[in-house]
């Protein structure tokens, strides 16, 4: 039987309570430190090293073989004239990235976005991606745009939750839409109006 001071992992609490507020500082920290700002093409080089990984080694992104630079410039080039994309900077460097694009092409569907976010490994789960989302969404509705739709390669614990925090519902799955690294593989699409 475990004491009122001790957890599962043998730790005390007084530890685990320290660890949960020491990690509750480093949270305000970054959020304190975080600038949303529009993306730029200067920004593609640290865009494209925050991707990159996620194309190569997970099956988060569907992509198969990362894009260069170059490609990146392009993409944001696109996507800048019609959908909102920002950048989160924490002491100058961009640590993660959102966008809206085209849901689908048919004319019916203008007024839906897909959103994406991207966040750089070492500021993950520290409020990069809701500070994003939170100025991305009504930038998005600003321009006219009435729902978001997110499609997330399952299973994705942390990106589930994240969407849901921020007021998406789940709409369905599309089962073994993908193959990546020889397998299967099942995306969920969460929704939500503007």
């Amino acid at each position: 039987m475990l004491s009122g001071r001790e957890c599962r992992n043998g730790r005390s609490t007084l530890h685990a309570g320290t660890w949960r507020a020491n990690l509750a500082k480093f949270y305000s920290e970054v959020a304190a430190n975080m600038k949303v700002r529009q993306i730029v093409i200067a920004d593609a080089p640290e865009v494209q090293a925050i991707y990159a990984p996620y194309v190569a080694a997970t099956t988060i992104s569907f992509e198969e073989v990362p894009p260069d630079i170059l490609e990146v410039e392009r993409r944001i080039a696109a996507l800048l004239p019609h959908y909102p994309y920002l950048v989160a900077e924490v002491d100058g460097q961009v640590v993660g990235y959102a966008y809206a694009s085209e849901h689908r092409t048919r004319a019916a569907y203008r007024t839906s976005v897909d959103v994406t976010v991207y966040v750089a490994p070492g500021a993950q789960r520290s409020g990069v991606a809701r500070g994003l989302y939170s100025r991305l969404l009504p930038a998005a509705a600003s321009r006219g745009y009435h729902a978001a739709f997110a499609g997330i390669a399952l299973p994705n614990k942390a990106s589930v939750a994240l969407h849901e925090a921020m007021g998406f519902e789940p709409v369905g799955i599309y089962r073994e839409v993908g193959r990546k690294f020889d397998a299967w593989h099942d995306v969920g699409w969460w929704q939500r109006r503007l």
